[in-house]
C-alpha cells in the first residue's frame, strides 16, 4: 500500500508541526470490475453476481435502519451508531438532540489478520 507524507499541526500546540504518513487513494474499483473478478473465481454468472451486489445495496440499509447489526462473515460487521446531547431529566429529551449518525464497520478477525500482511511504500504526491 502506498502512503504519502503530510504535515499536520499538533491539536494541543498549533505551533508544533510534524510529518505523518497518510494512505494514498489509488483510485476506485467499479462494481463492474468487482463483478468480473468474482465471476472469474466462482461458478456464478455475471448477472448472478451483479444481482447479488444490487440486492445487498437494497437489503443492508433496510436492516441497518431497523437497528440490526449485519454480519458479513469473514469481511466483518456493520451497524449504525450516533451521539446525542445529554439531559438531566429524561422528560427533556427529544429526537432532535440525536446527531452524528454514522455506519460503523468492524472488520472480522480474518480481515484483521490480512492487514498484518500489508507492506508500505512511499507514493508520489
Amino acid at each position: 500500500m502506498k502512503y504519502k507524507l503530510i504535515q499536520r499541526a499538533n491539536p494541543q500546540d498549533r505551533s508544533k508541526v510534524k510529518w505523518y504518513a497518510a494512505p494514498v487513494n489509488d483510485g476506485k474499483i467499479a462494481k463492474s470490475d468487482l463483478t468480473k473478478e468474482i465471476v472469474n473465481i466462482s461458478s456464478l454468472s455475471r448477472g448472478d453476481v451483479s444481482n447479488v451486489i444490487e440486492s445487498l445495496t437494497d437489503v443492508i440499509p433496510k436492516y441497518l435502519l431497523m437497528g440490526k447489526s449485519i454480519n458479513l462473515g469473514e469481511l466483518g460487521t456493520m451497524r449504525v451508531s450516533f451521539g446525542s446531547e445529554g439531559v438531566d431529566d429524561a422528560k427533556d429529551f427529544n429526537t432532535g438532540m440525536i446527531s452524528d449518525t454514522k455506519i460503523i464497520f468492524t472488520p472480522s478477525v480474518e480481515l484483521k489478520r490480512k492487514l498484518e500482511e500489508i507492506h508500505f511504500e512511499q507514493g508520489t504526491v
